[in-house]
């Protein structure tokens, strides 16, 4: 019998130890790199949907039986790669099957979610009520009817984006370089323009040498003044002290980050630390991906992809 470790919910273990069968005994581990490894080392699969623990090319080393990684995320930036090349050891990713995660919205909620608590001042305003407190004058909100989104990568996050701020009456105009068939209802920009025009601007890119710092001191400064600012992707792909540099001065009205570079090592980050003092930045614990139903149909499609080379019918 084959052995997989688990990183994540207990909603994707449980879909993981379905679609193994018989085939592996899949064991459920903590996300803590120590008492990881261990585990890792004797595993010949693993199989991650937590993305909290970074697997270093000395833990795969470490791992002769090891012959499989997936991940039940769209990114892998928290895997190294030498030691997996070295080894021929291959990793799927979801941003290897989009088949599979069209139709999956939960990121794309909480990236709105974020975009409407921002617009309509919903955290500050309930603290207010939740004090004893009724001056509706302290939280104008934003009427986003006649308003721009500008979307920074038009694929399957973005266009759900796309869709929600047409039924709220917004423009769309989006900037993607490498998107083939353009969708109807967003304005193709440059990005330089997209950052100009937008009343929210909102980032779905995967990481890449390429998109790393893409959001840039620059695109912070085209923005509106009171514009406002949301990451789901990953931190890296802004220039996080340029972003925390506009919000301090005012320049941005708010911006909405379920991503921080360095994550989930957060507790001394500087925009950690600016939200402690300000209401005008939401973060979350990169949850936009995380919702029970979601996790289960992405773990199961994983636990198949590592049975297929497991049992040498893919490699």
């Amino acid at each position: 019998m084959f052995e997989v470790v688990y990183l994540g919910a207990k909603e994707g273990f449980e879909a993981a130890v379905a679609r193994a069968g018989d085939a592996a005994r899949v064991t459920m581990a903590e996300a803590v790199p120590n008492r990881f490894a261990p585990l890792l080392a004797n595993a010949d699969a693993f199989l991650d949907a937590s993305m909290r623990v970074p697997i270093t090319d000395a833990m795969v080393e470490a791992s002769p039986r090891l012959k499989v990684i997936a991940t039940a995320t769209t990114g892998s930036d928290h895997i190294a790669r030498m030691a997996l090349e070295k080894c021929g050891i291959p990793i799927f990713t979801l941003k290897d099957d989009p088949q599979v995660i069209r139709n999956l919205t939960p990121a794309a909620e909480l990236s709105w979610a974020l975009a409407m608590a921002l617009t309509r001042r919903l955290v500050p305003a309930a603290a207010h009520t939740r004090a004893g407190q009724w001056v509706r004058e302290g939280f104008p909100g934003l009427m986003l009817r006649g308003r721009t989104l500008g979307v920074v990568g038009c694929g399957r996050i973005g266009q759900w984006m796309a869709r929600y701020a047409n039924a709220f009456g917004m423009r769309v105009v989006g900037y993607d370089p490498f998107l083939e068939t353009w969708p109807d209802n967003i304005e193709r920009c440059s990005l330089e323009k997209v950052a100009a025009e937008a009343d929210i601007l909102s980032v779905h890119v995967h990481l890449s040498d390429k998109t790393r710092g893409l959001v840039s001191a620059d695109i912070f400064a085209r923005m509106k003044k009171g514009a406002f600012f949301i990451n789901t992707s990953r931190g890296a792909l802004a220039d996080e002290a340029a972003l925390l540099a506009v919000l301090e001065s005012g320049h941005l009205g708010g911006a909405g980050l379920d991503v921080l570079e360095g994550e989930p090592d957060i507790a001394s980050h500087p925009l950690i630390a600016y939200s402690q003092r300000h209401d005008n930045l939401l973060i979350t614990p990169h949850c936009g991906g995380f919702s029970p139903d979601a996790v289960r149909i992405v773990c199961a499609h994983a636990m198949g992809r590592i049975l297929s080379v497991l049992e040498g019918n893919s490699r």
